[in-house]
């Protein structure tokens, strides 16, 4: 069972031996320590129910945003989700009798990606998370670079985009303008009904300032990722979905990896993105160019990261 604990959604999977997806539940996610851990073992026990029941599952993950510690299971400084200091793995393990593994949730969507994409430990790879907030991972040599106190990729606030408080107490952190959060403060809710991409292209003027500043912010993380992290493969993904296909570029140019289906006006939207990016930052540290890559978190049928 893998249990993703998100800024805005809590989801729980139950994977067969196979690895396919066998049950998938979610629900709004908890506000507070206490929010965050009842929402997250309340999905987990529909979860469980759905396979029949705890003795079907062998093994439990969780994730979550914030400073995470693997081996003790703290989570600190998730502020989109109202806490200080949550002690996620103990309390998850307790509640319900066996060991849970946790780590961050950019951090194990990156290792799903890194493995999904051959898992080559030769290749520095990078993973952006676009969702409530916006952080990234990194893998260089196989290992998932973390830092002091699980710091690493934590690039949403670096102090790069107009002067906007930003719930982490600085002003003019990237991820007020290059993340969900960013784009509905930029792109009023009563307007959601609307892409803001084609209301852009059809001449709205807010509509085109707010694919502006998240186009280019989104650019600034990574450039960010290739001139410090010297990453040559990237995908982007997360909650902030900018189209149901998956969407590559190289030198050669753009389009979609994949049949378009029913998504193909939206694979758009993911150009855009995407050509903002390569005007910032089209060439990696050794010259190469650099792989891009624009999809879900999940892509169907694949196991989940968590």
């Amino acid at each position: 069972m893998g249990i993703d604990i998100g800024g805005t959604k809590t989801a729980v999977v139950a994977l067969g031996p196979d690895g396919s997806v066998v049950a998938e539940r979610r629900a709004p996610s908890g506000h507070g320590p206490d929010g965050v851990v009842a929402v997250a073992l309340a999905v987990a026990h529909e979860c469980a129910d759905a396979v029949g029941g705890w003795t079907q599952i062998a093994s439990v993950g969780a994730c979550m945003p914030g400073l995470v510690d693997p081996r003790s299971g703290l989570v600190t400084h998730a502020l989109n989700l109202g806490v200080d200091a949550l002690p996620l793995g103990p309390a998850l393990s307790d509640a319900l009798s066996r060991p849970v593994v946790i780590d961050n949730d950019v951090k194990a969507a990156g290792w799903g990606a890194f493995q999904l994409h051959g898992g080559d430990p030769d290749t520095a790879f990078g993973y952006l998370n676009i969702g409530t907030g916006l952080a990234a991972a990194l893998v260089i040599n196989g290992q998932i670079v973390r830092g002091p106190g699980g710091i690493a990729g934590e690039i949403g606030h670096l102090p790069l985009a107009a002067p906007v408080p930003c719930r982490c107490g600085q002003t003019g952190c990237l991820e007020t303008s290059a993340s969900g959060s960013g784009l509905t403060r930029m792109w009023p809710p009563a307007r959601h009904l609307a892409d803001p991409f084609a209301a852009a292209a059809a001449g709205d003027a807010q509509a085109a300032e707010a694919v502006r500043h998240l186009c280019g912010g989104i650019a600034m993380a990574i450039q960010a990722l290739v001139l410090v992290g010297g990453v040559e493969h990237i995908v982007i993904g997360g909650g902030l979905r900018l189209g149901r296909t998956a969407v590559s570029w190289d030198r050669r140019g753009l389009g979609p990896a994949g049949r378009a289906g029913p998504a193909a006006g939206r694979v758009d939207a993911a150009r855009s993105l995407l050509d903002a990016v390569v005007r910032r930052a089209d060439r990696g540290p050794r010259g190469r160019p650099i792989a891009f890559c624009c999809s879900p978190t999940r892509p169907t049928g694949s196991p989940v990261a968590a």
